[in-house]
């Protein structure tokens, strides 16, 4: 099975977690998608004060919480994106939120204005009509409207990298 990664990267609030929702939604029904989110203050929460899982991870130890229906994962390190990926196992589409280092094909969203702190990463740029024309002239960058799911997909399938397959 080909698995393909692509990211999502931007300013808080600017529209990151909708746009991967709507991809999510749109592609869940005819492909197994997996998204990786970046919580870059660590704010997350995933688990009570007190309960077994939360003591067992402040022992010390890595924990995995399973049911019939999801596994939660806690450890003590950041992970790499192949240690997380083979934690989907078989996947047609990883999509990662923020962690704009990491060395994946990327879709800058903004609205309002272009933060070019994020130009370098950048391959493409996902914007709305917020975002005045003259900041797209010149621009290193596809655009896309970040209204139109289905041209961000279509450029996903096209500019997505192959991890496995």
């Amino acid at each position: 099975m080909k698995q393909l990664a692509i990211a999502f990267t931007g300013p808080s609030g600017s529209g990151k977690t909708t746009i991967i929702e709507k991809i999510s939604k749109k592609l869940s029904a005819k492909y197994k998608i997996a998204i990786i989110k970046h919580d870059p203050k660590n704010k997350a929460l995933f688990d009570q004060e007190g309960k077994d899982s939360d003591r067992f991870f402040k022992s010390g130890a890595d924990v995995a919480v399973i049911s019939d229906v999801k596994t939660t994962i806690f450890k003590h390190k950041s992970s790499t994106l192949q240690e997380l990926a083979s934690n989907f196992g078989e996947f047609d589409l990883l999509i990662v939120e923020g962690l704009k280092t990491w060395d994946l094909p990327r879709i800058g969203i903004f609205r309002g204005k272009i933060d070019p702190d994020y130009l370098p990463y950048l391959q493409a740029v996902a914007v709305d009509n917020t975002v005045p024309k003259e900041q797209l002239e010149g621009l290193n960058a596809a655009v896309l409207n970040l209204n139109d799911t289905d041209e961000i997909i279509g450029y996903i399938w096209k500019n997505a990298t192959t991890l496995r397959g």
